[in-house]
């Protein structure tokens, strides 16, 4: 039986650190748009940051599936053996929370935007064909929930953060050395 790594592929490296500058980036233009601009005020500038954030929010649909492809078909390095199995437990569970997150959060824009007459862009590129009409019903459901997951996924974003640095100045372990090197 072949060693398992210590690092992750650099494929996942990338996805990785690309999906997690996009994701802060598509949350802090959300946040921003919805705590700082009003249409009454701030009119087409709230329109183009909402804008904005959907077409760079967009693109996590397209790279979560691809991302998942390759953490199936590529195993993640070993947790280390200092952890109990209770963080280990932890940590999967805090993966599997992201990954929802990731799925989550995008598909919930979609059906906000669909159900309220707007189009879903794609880097300024295309549009994802629209799977639901106007729907006012709707969107009083999807508005509030894409909102609170948001609100959830940023404090998974701030947990992960936090483990990963508590892992390598406290534990000083390879945790988040597997995520940014290939090799000592």
């Amino acid at each position: 039986m072949p060693q398992q790594s210590k690092y992750y592929t650099r494929t996942a490296q990338c996805l990785h650190w690309i999906m997690a500058i996009i994701f802060i980036s598509a949350w802090f233009i959300g946040f921003y748009s919805g705590n700082f601009l009003s249409y009454e005020t701030d009119g087409s500038f709230k329109g183009d940051v909402i804008t904005l954030h959907k077409n760079i929010a967009s693109t996590i649909l397209f790279l979560v599936v691809i991302r998942i492809f390759w953490r199936y078909t590529h195993p993640a390095p070993a947790l280390p053996n200092t952890m109990s199995p209770a963080m280990k437990t932890f940590a999967h569970l805090g993966h599997l929370a992201l990954y929802f997150m990731l799925l989550a959060l995008p598909i919930t824009g979609c059906l906000f935007s669909w159900s309220a007459g707007h189009p879903v862009p794609v880097l300024y590129l295309f549009e994802i064909p629209r799977l639901v009409q106007d729907n006012p019903d709707l969107m009083d459901i999807v508005k509030p929930l894409h909102i609170y997951l948001s609100w959830a996924a940023g404090l998974l974003l701030v947990g992960h953060i936090a483990a990963a640095l508590k892992h390598h100045f406290i534990d000083k372990d390879n945790v988040l050395r597997s995520m940014t090197r290939q090799s000592d």
